[in-house]
């Protein structure tokens, strides 16, 4: 879990309208009430980041890509390439369309397209857990849990527990030449409110507007409040997108520092130097949720990645501030993965100083429909310049297999002789992402990790990087420094196993290379 840069917090409680009766605790010291108050922010981080991404989503009169009003598309025409720095490590696979939804008033209406490809409508509530994924054409009523009401017999009800919702629709593509077929899915979908869709009239979605002080960084905002801003928000938002039944415990304990529903927040409950102990606070939560997140991390070899409760988190509060931070909106394991790596096999952090082996045994397992990919990042958690724009390799890549089915990929800051198998990483530390949309869970059980080994030589010379991958696959007892002592015995090998693999060596198949690939003394290896 890299680089998490901030801290979170707050909550109380209101269901179907009505306010909870909560009987506040009281705190007894400075150092309990700070305490409170730590709690408080964690659990309202993600509902006033949540608020904060909206407002400024939605910053704007007319849809455009990146922006649109309220209850209206956001679609995406174009994959992230180096310059763009809006998120961190953005998705090359898919093209997002976003709707920032406001329930308050009606139930809208999403057409969900018929299409052959993943295309899956994930549907947040304002705490950021994922309440619906929908992936099968149709008409759905995103719907206010508490409206009442009836729908026509074609239409699917989805129940949100809050005014404010958030749907991402992903759509997979195979590169820019596929983008026309996306606009056309995007063409498709559909959405009006409720009255709208009854009445059978056309319509034309309303003009939004714009207004300067909230076209900001929606993190950066949030962590530039001051508590008496802070808690108050979270305490206004809390009245519309009330907390869950499960909260009812901690709702209990943050009464005490006036943080719920209907609540009025006052610094008079923060004892002490106000500005030092809340910019403490902020510092010290930090490391106090990455070893939160540790407790969620799963291993997959030598990858890791946030397991369940991810998405739908339930009390585990902590766990869900820590991944608003990561990632806001966050899919739960049964649609998506994302196992991440810094090291090598021996360990160590992956930089382009060196050149790598990213080698795949067989593809990641995923269920029908779903589908894989590899993405480079910088250390900064963007995407890295390269001349070919190549930015991941994945199962529409093309990729080049070997005879036994496998994947080995080049990982190097400069291009090989034949760059199809080549993902370029730059001359910096980076990191590596996998995303597995729709994991086939028991059949990774068992599944052979990538791994990703370092070799000696020029990155550009593939045939060296795959004699090595070999060298390191099939050694099975201890390297003979005599066996590949000349030209002539280096010849002699292309009649055993290793030719096998390496079929375009007889030529090149020299001590030179060999040297290269092995210095330190282990100038060769064994093949059993």
């Amino acid at each position: 879990m890299k680089k998490i840069t901030v801290i979170l917090l707050c909550m109380a409680m209101l269901l179907s309208g009505c306010a909870w009766s909560v009987k506040a605790e009281t705190v007894s010291s400075s150092e309990d009430v700070w305490k409170t108050i730590e709690e408080a922010y964690i659990y309202a981080f993600p509902l006033v980041l949540m608020d904060a991404t909206r407002t400024s989503a939605t910053n704007t009169e007319e849809a455009a890509p990146g922006k649109a009003p309220v209850n209206q598309f956001m679609h995406g025409v174009a994959l992230a390439n180096a310059q763009f720095k809006n998120v961190v490590t953005p998705n090359v696979d898919t093209i997002y369309t976003q709707v920032w939804y406001d329930l308050s008033e009606e139930p809208m209406i999403y057409v969900h397209p018929e299409t052959d490809r993943f295309c899956k409508a994930q549907v947040l509530d304002a705490w950021t857990n994922t309440v619906a994924v929908l992936d099968r054409a149709g008409v759905y009523a995103i719907t206010r849990s508490t409206w009442k009401g009836d729908l026509p017999d074609n239409v699917t009800r989805i129940d949100v527990p809050t005014a404010m919702a958030w749907a991402i629709t992903r759509t997979v593509l195979s590169g820019e030449a596929d983008l026309p077929n996306v606009y056309a899915i995007q063409a498709q979908m559909q959405l009006l409110p409720l009255s709208v869709y009854l009445s059978g009239e056309a319509y034309q979605p309303p003009k939004g507007s714009y207004r300067e002080e909230n076209s900001y960084v929606p993190i950066n905002k949030v962590l530039s409040l001051d508590p008496v801003t802070f808690f108050n928000k979270a305490n206004t938002l809390m009245e519309d997108n009330p907390p869950s039944a499960a909260d009812a415990e901690i709702l209990e304990k943050l009464a005490a520092v006036h943080v719920g529903p209907v609540m009025e927040f006052d610094a008079s409950v923060l004892t002490g130097d106000i500005q030092a102990n809340w910019r403490e606070m902020l510092q010290g939560l930090r490391p106090k949720l990455a070893a939160e997140g540790m407790k969620f991390s799963k291993q997959l070899g030598q990858w890791s990645y946030f397991g369940a409760p991810i998405g739908d988190f339930g009390t585990e509060y902590a766990y869900r501030a820590l991944v608003a931070i990561a990632g806001l909106g966050a899919n739960t394991v049964e649609i998506a993965l994302y196992p991440k790596t810094e090291k090598d096999a021996d360990g160590n952090p992956l930089t382009g100083e060196k050149s790598y082996i990213l080698h795949l045994e067989s593809d990641p397992q995923v269920l029908d429909g779903g589908f894989w990919s590899i993405t480079a990042y910088g250390d900064d958690d963007f995407l890295i310049d390269n001349l070919l724009d190549r930015y991941c390799i994945n199962d529409r890549s093309g990729l080049k297999r070997n005879d036994d089915g496998s994947v080995d990929v080049i990982l190097s800051k400069d291009a090989p002789a034949d760059t199809t198998n080549w993902l370029p990483v730059g001359d910096g530390g980076f990191h590596l992402f996998m995303r597995i949309y729709t994991p086939d869970m028991e059949a990774l059980k068992t599944w052979t990790v990538p791994t990703i080994t370092q070799f000696v030589g020029s990155a550009g010379d593939a045939f060296s990087a795959i004699c090595f991958l070999q060298k390191s696959r099939f050694t099975s007892s201890k390297p003979s420094i005599s066996a590949i002592a000349s030209c002539k015995k280096c010849i002699h090998h292309r009649t055993n196993s290793f030719v096998r693999y390496c079929p375009n060596t007889i030529s090149r198949f020299t001590c030179a290379i060999c040297l290269r690939l092995f210095p330190s003394g282990v100038r060769s290896f064994h093949l059993a």
